[in-house]
């Protein structure tokens, strides 16, 4: 397999960079779920925050990158399987993704800089704050960061229902493509 895209078929980086993107979110939502119930006296009610804002900045640097990578890639062209409408609803699934990722990072940003302080990368870097930039900063990215996050993860599932059900009914490469593996007898 390539580094690079092909025009049939996705590089190990661009694979590598959505499976790895795709664990990530999900980690940082069921982290997220379960760390708003904590008590004042769970030594993770300070642990599961700075572990989830660490994760968090780094997978914008880690969608920057993905970003950069994938408009200096060819991309792989749709399969001949692929009505009009699935490539249409396709394109539009992966730009609200990755518009919704980028807002929710946005807004965990704001979250957690509102009160002026800077962001510790596990311990070792910090990310500046630039403060309250507007009233109720924190409760307001605070509600777009929460309800975006259960839609995010609605999309995710209904991305991954569509690859489910291109390999299984319709059972062409667009999810094997993925996987960095071809069908033998299709495409």
């Amino acid at each position: 397999m390539n580094i690079k895209n092909t025009t049939k078929h996705y590089g190990w980086v661009s694979i590598f960079l959505h499976w790895f993107v795709a664990l990530t979110v999900i980690g940082l939502f069921a982290l997220g779920y379960w760390m708003v119930d904590l008590d004042y006296y769970n030594p993770w009610n300070k642990q599961g925050p700075d572990l989830h804002k660490s994760i968090g900045i780094l997978l914008f640097f880690v969608m920057i990158f993905r970003l950069i990578w994938r408009s200096a890639q060819i991309k792989p062209k749709a399969l001949k399987t692929h009505s009009d409408t699935e490539k249409k609803l396709g394109h539009f699934m992966h730009v609200f993704l990755y518009t919704a990722l980028f807002i929710l990072m946005i807004c965990g940003y704001l979250i957690s800089t509102a009160d002026g302080r800077a962001i510790e990368v596990f311990q070792l870097i910090s990310i500046m704050s630039f403060g309250e930039l507007f009233t109720n900063q924190e409760d307001l990215a605070g509600a777009v960061h929460k309800y975006l996050a259960y839609l995010l993860m609605c999309s995710v599932v209904l991305h991954a229902l569509a690859a489910l059900k291109h390999h299984f009914i319709d059972k062409d490469n667009t999810l094997t493509r993925m996987l960095g593996y071809q069908r033998l007898n299709n495409q």
